[in-house]
């Protein structure tokens, strides 16, 4: 007698997918006199004594942490107050470009949906980088969540990107003895799964109060959220080097002459001007987005103006330096 065929099996529930990645990134001068070679730079970005950093030298001097990890247990922000739970861990890695800046760097992917009980902590650490939400996550209001900024007991990448820059800058390898007065910016990001067939986008780019920026994109449903973490780092650092240059040159392009002139260019010429390369590295995928950047604000046009400016004092200054003083 045979037995009777088994009954097929229930269809497989399909695994959620990331629907939204976000992050925030810190970006500072580095203390320190003298900028870092790669060596001391290698020391300084090695969080994790089991995984080696990452150095690049062309096109630029470009050093890298790995990864660390920060497992978090809260709400995620909402733009509608939604009280949505969700538990895993944030990475978190820092990069230092030519010596000199230094960022500090929080990114995450959240699913679309997860279990209605958190699972055990051993499945959150082989998923690392994924926040799961207990229930249903609400896309849209979570991205804007993000990018208003967290409130008590919301999951804060900020303040998780901060512990990582504050401890990188009381490493003993640096004296506190930054080459310019320079403050600090932030930079928040979200990104939404764009429609199938489209490409990637930045739909929108602000400069808010208090050194903040925040940027909304799109992509593609199977772009790597690191790669738009390095482009958002990417963005951030350049964001910087520009506000940090018209900073120091606020009121100082008038008619001042001779050692105050100089005072005042000397550190946008030692120590910035060299690091402006857009575009540099990244995922190829996703470099056209700088050309939005490019119309709009328009970042390397005023770039190049501001560097114009500075020449073009400089060469007045060094010609009335040579003029011979009295009748």
């Amino acid at each position: 007698m045979t037995a009777p065929p088994a009954p097929p099996a229930p269809p497989a529930t399909p695994p959620a997918l990331p629907v939204l990645a976000c992050g925030e990134i810190r970006t500072c001068v580095l203390p320190s006199l003298n900028p870092l070679d790669a060596r001391a730079a290698a020391q300084l970005l090695r969080l994790r004594p089991d995984e080696r950093v990452l150095v690049s030298e062309r096109p630029n001097l470009y050093v890298r942490s790995p990864q660390t990890l920060t497992g978090v247990d809260c709400r995620m922000p909402t733009s509608n107050g939604a009280k949505v739970r969700v538990v895993g861990t944030v990475a978190t890695r820092a990069a230092l470009t030519e010596g000199r800046i230094l960022q500090s760097s929080a990114h995450v992917r959240a699913l679309a949906r997860g279990p209605e009980r958190r699972r055990p902590w051993g499945h959150y650490l082989i998923h690392p980088g994924v926040l799961e939400p207990l229930g249903r996550l609400p896309e849209h209001e979570a991205a804007q969540g993000v990018l208003d900024g967290a409130g008590h007991g919301e999951l804060d990448l900020g303040l998780i990107a901060d512990g990582t820059l504050t401890t990188l800058l009381r490493h003993p390898l640096l004296d506190q003895k930054a080459p310019l007065k320079s403050r600090h910016t932030r930079l928040r990001w979200a990104a939404r799964q764009a429609e199938p067939g489209e490409g990637p986008v930045i739909e929108e780019f602000t400069l808010t109060e208090d050194d903040l920026r925040t940027v909304r994109l799109r992509v593609p449903a199977a772009t790597d959220p690191a790669a738009v973490a390095a482009l958002c780092e990417d963005l951030a650092l350049h964001d910087w080097l520009l506000t940090t240059v018209v900073r120091l040159l606020d009121g100082r392009l008038g008619p001042a002459e001779g050692p105050d002139a100089l005072t005042a260019l000397r550190p946008a010429v030692e120590h910035l001007i060299h690091l402006w390369m857009p575009a540099a590295r990244g995922d190829h995928a996703l470099r056209g987005l700088w050309n939005v950047l490019e119309q709009n604000p328009g970042f390397t046009r005023q770039w190049d103006n501001l560097v114009q400016r500075i020449r073009d004092r400089l060469a007045l200054l060094n010609a009335l330096t040579r003029q011979p003083i009295g009748p």
